[in-house]
């Protein structure tokens, strides 16, 4: 039997709701200024993915070097969501609101 489509599956799914709250509270506690951290963290991700020999790993690899890249788009769309009244606004940075 192979494992490797559930494996990936929940894999995906847990780095997912992992990504989720690391999103809302990097926007909280640095702004949209950290999304290049985002950038740097997936390409490193994504460059270790291509070269590990474990087929399993890469996989997972992959999953959380593109889930990164995805959080970039999504930090900006916290802050408007920040802006829209739905999550809480950090009062440090209110001017980043405006």
């Amino acid at each position: 039997m192979n494992y490797y489509g559930f494996i990936t599956a929940v894999a995906t799914f847990c780095i997912i709701g992992i990504f989720h709250p690391l999103v809302i509270k990097a926007e909280y506690c640095f702004g949209t200024k950290c999304w290049w951290a985002f950038l740097l963290t997936g390409l490193v991700f994504i460059g270790l993915s291509l070269i590990v020999a474990s087929q399993m790993l890469s996989i997972v690899l992959g999953v959380v070097g593109c889930s990164c890249l995805w959080s970039i788009l999504e930090i900006f769309q916290q802050k408007k969501r920040v802006k829209r009244g739905w999550f809480p606004m950090n009062p440090k940075r209110k001017k980043d609101y405006e």
